[in-house]
Formats: structure tokens, sequence, C-alpha cells
């Protein structure tokens, strides 16, 4: 994607007393955004922290979820600031501000959407704009409170320096766990590679040749400043020796863990043991990955269950399927609060539902008696035993399933839960546990419709019917053109009449951009506990909820009967493609830019008016209806 300025070209030549004020044309630049990418210290930022820029209409330069979901778009996407992020009134100001070219900073409470566009965090950001000289556009700053303040590592020691590359060698992988560098562009002469362990070899390598503070090792955005590759060596440093020393003498499947993990703001990523990096499927680059980001945001455990959606089959690698758990390590440095790294376990589920369901029972304490559960008070609120007559379940703050007492339901984990028990997901969301966010995707990609006129047979382009031959509207219109240039390219390429299945797929299976109505559901702050019966007439349920102190799950326990007879919206965290029917309203200038410093008005002259004689309007009307008829 690039973005294009323009500026208007003038003949200024003097004509004797007079001068030239002729227009030439227009000149023009494209500069991508990503060279405008490179001079922002991005990783200096931090994962949430950003830089993005808005033209006098609102609409975005530079925005990190400026990312439209096809590449071959034939015009750009133009995207509103208020569409990029969770709107709300104060970003409506800091917009009306920055379009106003009005310097500012406010520090507010937004919502935040995940990366993946599944989850909503309530998390304070502080933002900071300015105008751009010699521009009309403006450019602002978006810091979380953690970041700041950033740490910037000094390590000029050599030796230093080799004893903790030492740790990224592929030899120490088996002792203490796998490696995935973050691919960034750490020295100019650093090849990029798609496969990670070849990017690690050729970070290895350059390092074998060059040190960090040679000058063939100048950063990408600034050739003074070796803090980025400085910060690398001391993260991977540290982690090595959390391996070495901690994860190495720990049994950790005793703990029903299938890895342990640590992701660092310097880009280094050790998955502990090395078996486990076979079925790690995280992005190697923490600010592109899910858990590292909402972890930084969460005060306490997050926990995450794969990915997937109602048409996913989910199928456990070696028979297990492991539940991401993830924390934010935070460093308070001279009152200064820093959160550099991300640490975690993979959570085996099958061991862990068997703890899930002796912890969810209250006869674990045989001092506290036996407890009933239901209206009818006919069973003890028994996870493990009672599983006939209660549904356990835990739940993430997205509304997707996390565990579930229930067997034939671990096929289900990481589903959105209204597509586990509809009628229980909506008494969630009407007694507001769940809040909905529904919001307007405008870089989706959606699948072609079929049109219902479409005959049997393939066919390259649409072929005018007599009726259409006849009308002179359809002869002026673009279509016309369009069949017109589709014939010509037939006959240069001689594949007109070609039906096999290889043209048909290329025509009907091509997405197209769309806008689509995204759905993130997320906890309210009413209360931490729930006790609900849900009743519809013939048939009731009750059912209790129970936020989890310090995580993002909620705990639900509810009576087997679905009360199916009830009326419910159906929840759906899907996205439907679905074409706005209004375009959203903006305002435009309140008049023309129509001066130029350059014009001289005096010299203007006088518009002139044509005349068309009748004879000529008269034969215009008569071979119009020669060709209607």
């Amino acid at each position: 994607m690039v973005v294009t300025g323009t500026l208007p070209v003038f003949n200024l030549t003097m004509d004797g007393n007079s001068q030239n004020q002729l227009i030439l044309g227009v000149m023009g630049v494209d500069v991508h955004l990503d060279e405008i990418k490179r001079l922002t210290p991005r990783y200096n930022l931090g994962a949430n922290g950003y830089i993005f820029a808005i033209d006098p209409n609102g609409y975005l330069l530079l925005h990190p979820n400026l990312q439209p979901k096809l590449d071959d778009l034939p015009e750009p996407v133009t995207l509103d600031f208020l569409d990029a992020e969770v709107e709300d009134s104060n970003k409506e100001e800091i917009r009306r501000q920055m379009i106003d070219g009005r310097p500012g900073e406010m520090q507010i409470k937004a919502l935040v959407k995940s990366i993946d566009e599944q989850y909503i965090d309530e998390a304070y950001r502080g933002y900071t704009w300015t105008p751009i000289n010699g521009t009309d556009y403006s450019l602002g700053l978006v810091l979380p409170p953690y970041n700041e303040y950033y740490i910037q590592a000094d390590l000029s020691d050599v030796m230093l320096q080799l004893q903790y590359l030492q740790s990224l060698l592929p030899s120490s992988f088996e002792s203490s766990g796998h490696v995935f560098l973050a691919p960034r562009e750490y020295c100019k002469r650093l090849q990029l590679s798609d496969n990670n362990t070849q990017f690690l070899e050729n970070f290895l390598s350059l390092m074998v040749d060059i040190t960090p503070e040679s000058e063939d090792c100048e950063c990408w955005y600034n050739s003074s400043d070796q803090g980025i590759i400085h910060n690398l060596i001391l993260d991977s440093g540290i982690i090595g020796q959390l391996a070495s020393r901690v994860w190495k003498n720990k049994d950790i499947n005793s703990y029903g863990f299938l890895a342990v993990f640590a992701s660092t703001d310097g880009g280094v990523t050790r998955v502990f043991p090395n078996i486990a990096a076979d079925s790690w499927d995280e992005d190697p680059e923490p600010f592109n990955s899910n858990y590292y980001r909402r972890s930084l945001d969460s005060k306490g455990y997050m926990f995450r269950a794969p990915q997937r959606s109602s048409m996913d089959e989910l199928g456990a690698e070696n028979g297990t399927i492991g539940i991401l758990l993830s924390s934010a390590v935070e460093v308070n440095l001279g009152g200064k609060l820093l959160k550099p790294a991300v640490v975690g376990v993979k959570l085996d589920l099958e061991a862990w539902v068997d703890k899930f369901k002796i912890l969810a029972s209250n006869v674990s304490d045989s001092r506290q008696g036996s407890h009933k559960c239901g209206p009818s008070r006919s069973c003890e609120m028994d996870c493990e035993v009672n599983t006939d007559d209660l549904l356990c379940y835990l739940i993430d703050d997205g509304g997707f399933l996390v565990m579930s007492n229930q067997r034939d339901h671990w096929k289900k984990v990481g589903l959105f839960f209204g597509d586990v028990d509809p009628y229980l997901m909506h008494a969630l969301y009407n007694n507001s546990i769940y809040a909905r966010l529904q919001s307007f995707q405008y870089q989706s990609a959606c699948e072609p419709v079929s049109s219902s006129h479409t005959g049997a047979a393939a066919r390259g382009i649409f072929v005018p019917s007599i009726a259409d031959m006849l009308s002179l509207a359809w002869w002026t219109s673009a279509v016309a053109w369009s069949v017109l240039q589709q014939l010509l390219y037939g006959l240069a390429y001689n594949n007109w009449f070609l039906t096999d299945n290889s043209l048909v797929e290329g025509f009907e299976t091509k997405d197209s951009s769309c806008v689509t109505i995204q759905s993130q559901f997320y906890f309210t702050n009413t209360t931490n506990s729930y006790n609900v019966l849900q009743d519809c007439g013939n048939c009731s349920r009750l059912f209790h909820a129970k936020r989890i102190e310090n995580t993002n799950l909620l705990f639900v326990v509810a009576e087997t009967l679905p009360c199916s007879s009830c009326e419910i919206e159906r929840l759906t965290q899907e996205n439907p493609c679905e074409v706005l029917s209004n375009a959203r309203y903006r305002k435009g200038p309140p008049s023309c830019f129509d001066y130029s410093a350059w014009e001289n008005t005096s010299e203007c002259g006088r518009g002139l008016s044509l005349q068309s004689s009748v004879g000529m309007i008269l034969f215009f009307q008569f071979t119009q209806k020669c060709i209607l008829i």
C-alpha cells in the first residue's frame, strides 16, 4: 500500500509585462507505507504502542489496523480513524482536534480489539497528537502506561555478548528448549527468511563475522543506535538462564503442562521442552501474537483455547489439546512500571479437566456438608460425579469454551459458546454477564455470491440479450464498454468459449472486498457472582456463574435441561458478509479550495456561452427515435 502526494505545476514564465499562469499538470510521488514505518521507532513503543496519521477528512494514512484482507484491490481502502479503533466520545474529540490542526494529549480508558479481532479488552491509553508542519496532516502517538519508558541495554562487554549469544545456538535446544527469533531487521546485512530456523542461523552467522557495534550492523531505522540488537542479546541471556536453571530441573508433566515458554520485547521466544516447538503455532514476532499483547493489558492470568470456528474439526495432536496460559512480567525500576516479557505454560486439557472437576465440587470438604443444586434440590453440586445432571463450564472473557466436565464437549473447546449451548449463552448475555460490541469491518474479504440468473453453462463474460442491444441506454453504459473489452481480450487470447473447470473456478472463487459486521463479547463490571433462574413459562433452568479472580475466566454451572422452548436470539461471533445499505455520514469541507496564491485574478477572462440551432436539436431527437424503434 502506498500514499500518494500531489502538487499542481504552473507555468510562471513572464510574457512581456504579464505573467503566464497556465497550469501544466499535476506532479506526484508514491511513498510505500513500509518506508514510512521504517522511520518510526516501533520496537521502542512496545507491543501495544503505535503511531498513526490522518488527513483532513479523518482518513488514515498510517495505522497498525490499516491492513486490508485482500492485497490486489483495484482501489485503496479508505479507512476512517474511528473505524480502525473502537469508537467513543474521547476518540471523536481527538479526531476533531487533529483535523483542525490543534495539538493535544489525553489519557483515556478505552475498549481495545485484540489482534485477531476476537476479544475486547478495557485498557488505559495515552494519546498525543500534533499537526505535521507544511502539510494538512496530523500525527498521533498512542502508548499504554507501561510503555512510557523502555529498557535500553548497554552490552559493551564482548565476552558477555558471546556468552548470551551461546544460548541461541541450536545445540542448546535439546536441553534448554527451542528458540524462536522475531523476524526483525536487526542489521541491514541480515538476510530475512520465512523459515524461522533459517533466520536464526542467518543471525548467528552474521554475529560470527561482525559485532553489534560494527558499522556493518547498523540498525535499519537508526544507524547510531544498537539498542535493538543489544536488547535481543540481553533477553536471550536472561531467558536462557531461566531455562537452564529452573525449567530443565522441573518435571512439567507432573503439573499437567505440555510446555512452558517465555517471550520478550527484545524478540526472543523460548519454548521448553524442545519437542513442544513442533506444535507451537504462535507468531515468532511477540508483537504480532495475540497472547502477548493481551497479557500486557491484563492484570492476571490469561487463558486461551485453540482458536477455531463452528466449521472446523479440532484434532488433538498426540492425543492432547493445549490451553495457553500466560501472564505479563512486571518490573518496577525507580517507580517506573515496565512489562518487558510474558511467561506462560501450555496446559494439557485432559489432565486439567480432571483437576477442574475436583476443584469445581462443593463436596470436597466434608466439614461443609453436602450442598444441593437445582430447583428441586435433588443433586449435589459435584461437577465430577453428577455429569449427567450438571453442566460445568469454564468460558473465557470473549465467550469461548475453555473447559467442560462433559467429555463430548472436549472437541468443542475453543468454539464460541453460543455454538455450544445457545440457550445458556443467551441467558448469560441477557443477564448482563456479557456485553456485546458490534462494529463494521471495512477491510474484509468475502466469497462471491452466485446470481440466481446464472445458467448451467460456464461463461467468461456477461452476454447481452436482444432487448439490451436495442436499448440506447445499454450502449451508452459502462457495461457495453466492458463487454467490448472482454471481446477483444477473448479474440486476442483465443479462450472466449472455454468452459473448463479451471476457468470456471477462476471466476467463481475469487474473493472480493466487502463490509462485514463483527461481534465481540466481553465481561461487564456489574458483579462477580450470579444466581439466575432462566424461566420460559413451562420450562425453567437454574444456573450459577462466577468470575474467577485474577483470570479472564467465568465458571458456569447449569442444569442439563436445555429449555429449548425458549425464544432466543441466536448469538454468534462469526462475521456475516453484509454490505452496508447506507454509507457512514461524513461532513465535507465548508467551501471549495479554488484559491491559489500564484493566480492573478485580475487577468481572469469571462465565460462564454454556446447556443445550439433548432435544426441540430431536431436532428438528434429524430436519430434517437429511429434507434429505439
